[in-house]
Formats: structure tokens, sequence, C-alpha cells
């Protein structure tokens, strides 16, 4: 039977099918088939749908595995945190049998371990080509890796300090405690080889081995900061001994018990005390240097078995002379907290006992920053107000790089949140009476603003796509272009002599691009200028609290509100999470900066 009556052919007569015919069958074939996979008929032929059985097998496999993995690497980083919590808490207190010693074996143990995990990571990555396939640029900018370098140094150099000091304790004390900054010192020396080589994987082979080992990296940065953390915390606020006075501190010019070696071990050497002192002002680059390693990790934890685009991402070039006014102001601004702050920091010292005096130089303190977080408040009004013109599309891919910033922006400001409000609430509860109570008060109500300001200043532009600068437009001469009258023959005939085509000129531009591009370059340099001064002055905010000013304790009020222990309890939770705060802005604004 001729299945083409509209089309005449002989298939009848010969009894074969024509071409239109054949075409015709297959057409139904397939037809036929795709109908019978939607409504389930059985006995279709099983070549069909056995493909489709191992995609979905496959697809729940990799499900599976995938799961396990996160599963498996979150139970191991729960675990060891709270092990190492439960030994850094109980080795803070005297009265718990928990010795600095027990909790320096733990951290040696963590840190060999993952010391062998990176190893292991690095020479397999190196022998299997295709372990990774992707890279995600996203999560390693060199202005990020720059800073974990910096800040590993720093912690290589207070590291030696500390075996410089302990090396003097070695006859009457533990040898652990020499033995932790030589084991540190090698992890951070691999562990920035690691991050520097290593922070854009996206692994593909082995990737619940890989997964649990970076929790197990991630975990023992963060045991690393904790005990960093609880150490200098210490060092800065002693309890005091004597009855008299039980909610100031019995002086901060001496150490607590964080420094090791007790009264009934002395050192060997002379220059104990001194590499003691010097090792203690490190403290706050080795607490950065845990928290930017462990952001790092979590991003490569992130992204093991991610499919990203590497032609997604725009070359962003640093221009440093593009701003002028932000940068030279918050020079000034830095400059000028840290000689109030030096001031402030040895006049405490001096004139503990002398309370009159003392108030002057707490007053200072707060009248600088009222000053700082005023500016800063007012600059990103403007910046936040250059936002509402700006028409810039918002960033619609997904990346873990992204929401981890903001996270973490969120997450610490809390810190600075809590203090700035249980003052407000002390002083509102004391009356506000007094010079000092009143600018504390308008301090901590000025801090609260200039966070939420900022946090909003910072996440609108890290979700804004970045500025696209105008390129010159020029056309070239196209020496195939066929002149009228001329033919193809003879022009390829010819020694391609031809009359160049009109280039366009910025004369001939559009009026539209050249009226649009001012007010582009007017609201970037304004953007710019703002990113600029807001890093800077978070610099400063960052350098005051993180090398040793604790107004909360030289000023009484909210001690004597809430009583020593809940206080010093409130300020040495929320304080390290304002100072990484503070840090962590400082890379968010130079982000921004480079995306404007």
């Amino acid at each position: 039977m001729c299945l083409n009556t509209g089309y005449p052919c002989d298939c009848l007569t010969h009894g074969n099918p024509c071409e239109p015919c054949r075409m015709t069958v297959k057409d139904r074939e397939r037809e036929e088939a795709h109908l019978s996979n939607d409504i389930n008929v059985p006995g279709r032929s099983g070549s069909t749908c056995e493909p489709e059985l191992n995609i979905h097998s496959n697809g729940v496999m990799k499900e599976r595995g995938r799961n396990f993995g996160l599963m498996l690497s979150g139970i191991i980083c729960l675990n060891i945190l709270i092990l190492g919590c439960a030994l850094v808490s109980g080795s803070a207190y005297k009265d718990v049998n928990i010795s600095s010693s027990d909790l320096q074996v733990f951290l040696i143990i963590l840190l060999l371990l993952t010391s062998i995990w990176m190893v292991y990571y690095v020479v397999f990555t190196a022998r299997k080509e295709d372990a990774i396939a992707y890279k995600d640029c996203h999560a390693g900018p060199v202005w990020l890796r720059g800073g974990l370098v910096l800040f590993g140094l720093l912690t290589i150099i207070m590291d030696i300090f500390k075996i410089a000091s302990y090396v003097g304790y070695l006859h009457c004390d533990s040898a652990v405690k020499v033995a932790f900054p030589v084991v540190q010192l090698v992890f951070v020396v691999l562990q920035t080889y690691f991050l520097w080589i290593h922070a854009m994987d996206c692994v593909e082979l082995q990737r619940n081995i890989t997964r649990c080992g970076l929790m197990l990296t991630l975990s023992t940065n963060l045991v690393v900061w904790m005990t960093a953390v609880t150490e200098e915390s210490l060092h800065q606020t002693t309890v005091p001994e004597y009855s008299s006075n039980t909610t100031k501190l019995s002086g901060r010019n001496i150490y607590s018990r964080a420094g090791y070696g007790d009264d009934t071990c002395k050192c060997s050497h002379t220059s104990c005390s001194l590499f003691k002192e010097a090792y203690y002002y490190l403290y706050p680059f080795n607490i950065e240097f845990s928290l930017f390693a462990s952001a790092m990790t979590y991003i490569m934890w992130k992204n093991v078995g991610r499919v990203t685009e590497e032609h997604g991402h725009h070359k962003i070039k640093f221009r440093p002379t593009e701003v002028f006014l932000g940068p030279v102001a918050g020079v000034l601004l830095v400059v000028a907290g840290l000689a109030t702050f030096i001031v402030y920091e040895m006049e405490i010292l001096k004139y503990n006992r002398d309370e009159d005096k003392k108030d002057k130089v707490v007053m200072i303190h707060f009248v600088m920053n009222i000053v700082i977080v005023t500016l800063m408040s007012v600059s990103t009004v403007i910046g936040c107000a250059i936002y509402k013109v700006d028409h810039r599309d918002h960033v619609s891919d997904k990346n873990p790089t992204r929401s981890l910033d903001v996270g973490l922006l969120v997450g610490a400001s809390l810190g600075q949140f809590i203090i700035s409000y249980f003052s407000i609430v002390a002083m509102a509860g004391t009356g506000a009476k007094g010079y000092l109570n009143r600018l504390n008060l308008a301090w901590a109500i000025l801090m609260v603003i200039q966070l939420g300001l900022q946090n909003y200043f910072i996440i609108e532009g890290l979700h804004r796509e970045p500025f696209h600068e105008v390129q010159q437009i020029s056309v070239l001469a196209n020496p195939y272009v066929l002149q009228p009258g001329k033919d193809l023959s003879i022009l390829e005939g010819s020694d391609m002599e031809t009359k160049p085509s009109p280039v366009l000129t910025e004369d001939s531009l559009p009026n539209h691009t050249a009226e649009h591009r001012p007010k582009l370059l007017w609201k970037r340099r304004v953007l710019k200028e703002v990113c600029a001064f807001l890093l800077l002055g978070n610099v400063i905010l960052w350098i005051m609290p993180a090398f040793g000013a604790r107004p909360q304790f030289d000023h009484a009020t909210e001690t004597e509100f809430y009583q020593f222990n809940m206080w010093a309890a409130v300020v040495n939770v929320g304080l390290p999470f304002g100072i990484f705060y503070r840090m962590h802005s400082v890379a968010s604004l130079f982000e921004v900066f480079l995306t404007s």
C-alpha cells in the first residue's frame, strides 16, 4: 500500500516503498514510540527505556554520594568544634583541671592531621589531570589571598617569638609549649601555600574524601581561632583579686595566666618578658589568619563537584589614581585615630589609679570614635543615594562566595550590635549622668546606625553588576568590500588597492553616547571615593580594639550596671566578632571598589 498518496510513485507496482514513503514510515514509527513512552504502554521496546534508566540511576547514585559526603564531613566538623570548645573553655578557668598543655596536645594532633591531608591533596591533584575540571574565579581573588599571606607572615613571626619565650621555661615546664608553636609555624606555611594555589578548585574526583578533609581544615582553623581569642581576652580582661573593688580591673599592665609559665617557673633568660609582650601584639593577625583560612576553606568545600562558567566573569582592574578625596580623607582619619589611640593606651596605663585623669583620656577616645563613626555614616548615606540613581543590573547567578560574604558580614556585625545595645540599655538605665555616659550613649547609638547603613551599602554593592566602560568604537577598513561598479573577479586579480572605508571617530559617534559617559563616570567616581573612605575608616576601627583598646572596662558604668562577670562575658564574646567584622568589611569594600 502506498503511504504517500499525494505524490505520484510506482511503489505499488514494484512492491518497494519509494523515498517519500520510507520517510513517512519513519516519522510514524517515531511518533508512535514517543506516544508509547508518554503513556507507559506495556510492550514497548527495551532499547528505548534502558538509557533513561541508566541516566536516572546514575543521578540517584551521585546524589546519594553527595548527601553522604556532606553529612559525614558535617559530623566531623561538628564533633571537633564541640570538643575544642570544651577544652578551650575549660583551660580558661583556674578551677577547671584542664591545663594549657592538654589543650595544646589536642591542637598539635589537629594541626598534624590537617597538614597530612593538605599534602595528600596537593600530591593527588598534581598527579590527576582531571581531578580539577573547573575553577571558581570568585573564590580566591588576589587581594584575599594577599591578605592571607600577610597575616600568615605575621603569624609566623608570632610563633617565632613564642618559641623564643617558651624555650626559657623548658627546665621547669612542659616541652609541649615549645612544640605547639613549632607545629603551628609549619602548618601556617603549608596552609598558606595550599590556599594560594588551590582556593579556586572545584574538585571532581574523590569528592567525599575532599569534603571531609576540607571540614577537618575548617574545624582546625576555628579551634585555633577560639584558642587565640580566649588567650587575648584573658590577657585584656584580668579578673580583680581584691574584694574592695570587684567591678573594675586590677590593672591592664599585668598579664593573665594566658601567658605561659606560672609564678613558680622562672625564665632562664632575660628576654622572656620582651618576647611575651611582642607576641601578644601579634595575636590579632593570628586571629585574622585563622578566619581568612576558614572562609576560603568553606568556599572550597561548597565548590566540590560544582560546575562553573569560566567565561562569565568580568576582568576588573585596580586603578588607585581614579580617586583622591576618599583616600586622603581616610588616611587623615587613620592618622588621627592612631594618634589618639596611642595616647589613650599610654595614658590609661599611666593613670590607671587616678580616676580624673583616666576619665579625660577615655573622653578623648570616645570623642574620636564618635567623629569616625559619624563621618562614615554620612559617607555611607551618600553612597546609598548614588545606588538610587544607579541603574546597573543585579547579579543573577548564585555563587557560594557571595553568599558567604553576606552571611559573614551580617553575622559578624551582631557582635558589635550586642555590645552597643547593652551599652544603650546601661546608659538609659542609669540616666546617662555625666559627660562620659552621654558620650558613651551617643557612640553606641551612632555605632548601631553606622553598622546598619554600611551593611546595606556593602550588600547592595556586592550584588550589582560591574560597570561596563564605554569603549571607543572604531571600524577597520575591509579591503574585500566591493566598491560600486567592481566585480569580485576583478577585485581578486587586482593588487588589492581599494579605497579605505570610512572610520568612525568620536565626532561621528551618536550624541546619546557622548552625553551618557559623563554621568556614568560621575557615579563611578563618587562610589569609589565612598568605598575608599569607608575602607580606611574600618581599618582604624579594627586597629583600636584589636590592639588593646577596652573602653568598655575603663569606663565603669556598664561594669557596675551588669556586674563584672556578665559584662566581661558580653564583651569577650561580642568584641572578637566585631573585630572580624571590620576586617571582613575591608575586604568586601575593596571588592565593591573594584566593581564600581
